[in-house]
């Protein structure tokens, strides 16, 4: 009897144990993965930090929070395109890619005084991610101890994912306002002096290649979505003449903002193949190297 319960006991003890080695395991198995969640959580902690300057100066983690999205950015772009080939046919694939934009962006406002809106996206996009992810790991952990590790002891977490994604949508939306929202403000920026000349010109082009991703519709839709108001507005006949002329000039200029089409994606990367000697250098240096957003976009 006595040898029977321990046994039964000794059986049990290891399933208890079970859930961590199983999450060790799925680490080990899933690096990449890990490390653009580990990079998501500290790009929302660094957000956090910046907004509630409890951590050290709000300056610096203005920039640990783009450096932060440029790792992940980067990590994410080695996932999806695992081999570096110096073609025209990568640059194009490249550039069609969620993630090369969001290293671009990254790198835009690295030069830029802080501004909180930059932020936005960066952060709703590392909180929609990370918390997909989590939901990964702590199924991970369930999948062998439903006592110890289960549902009843994850719960507060599994309801605060489960918000997350349930608004999914609505986060996607709001990243694709801030997006477009940033547009016009580069330009205050360059006036106010917290920015480059050169920095609405470079986000134009950031901007453009987010309105022909081909994984993330929304940015795309938003725009369209306000220049159909904006057109139905200037139609009204108790519009001001003076304000339907400023958003007929608007419309005209924002015309202008079409998706990218393959030819432009080749006329954009040929720079980068008509200098020899730069290609020789990276050839050098990517030579035997190989470099899903998660479940869902961007």
């Amino acid at each position: 009897m006595v040898d029977n319960v321990s046994s039964g006991s000794s059986d049990s003890s290891p399933q208890i144990e079970k859930g961590w080695p199983a999450l060790k395991q799925h680490i080990v198995d899933n690096k990449i993965k890990f490390g653009l969640w580990v990079t998501r959580l500290f790009t929302i902690i660094f957000t956090i930090g910046y907004i509630i300057p409890i951590f050290g100066n709000p300056y610096n983690i203005y920039y640990k929070v783009l450096m932060n999205n440029a790792a992940t950015s980067a990590l994410r772009l080695h996932q999806r395109v695992p081999r570096v080939q110096l073609t025209r046919q990568f640059l194009e694939t490249l550039l069609l890619e969620d993630s090369c934009h969001y290293l671009f962006y990254s790198l835009i406002f690295l030069y830029a005084a802080p501004v909180t809106l930059v932020l936005t996206p960066v952060f709703l996009f590392a909180l929609m991610h990370m918390a997909s992810y989590s939901l990964t790991l702590l199924d991970c952990l369930h999948s062998h101890n439903k006592n110890c590790l289960g549902h009843n002891s994850w719960w507060g977490a599994r309801l605060l994912i489960s918000l997350v994604e349930f608004q999914s949508r609505n986060i996607l939306r709001l990243c694709a306002l801030s997006e477009l929202i940033i547009l016009p403000f580069t330009v205050l920026l360059v006036f106010t002096g917290r920015a480059g000349l050169l920095t609405p010109f470079v986000y134009y082009q950031f901007f453009k290649l987010r309105l022909a991703s081909q994984r993330n519709p929304f940015t795309r839709n938003v725009f369209y979505e306000l220049r159909n108001g904006l057109s139905s507005v200037s139609k009204k006949p108790a519009v001001p003449d003076i304000v339907r002329r400023m958003i007929d000039g608007l419309l005209s200029l924002t015309q202008q903002m079409a998706p990218v089409s393959p030819r432009r994606l080749e006329l954009m990367a040929e720079p980068l193949l008509s200098a020899p000697q730069s290609i020789h250098n990276q050839e050098e240096a990517f030579s035997g190297r190989s470099c899903h957003w998660d479940p869902t976009v961007a």
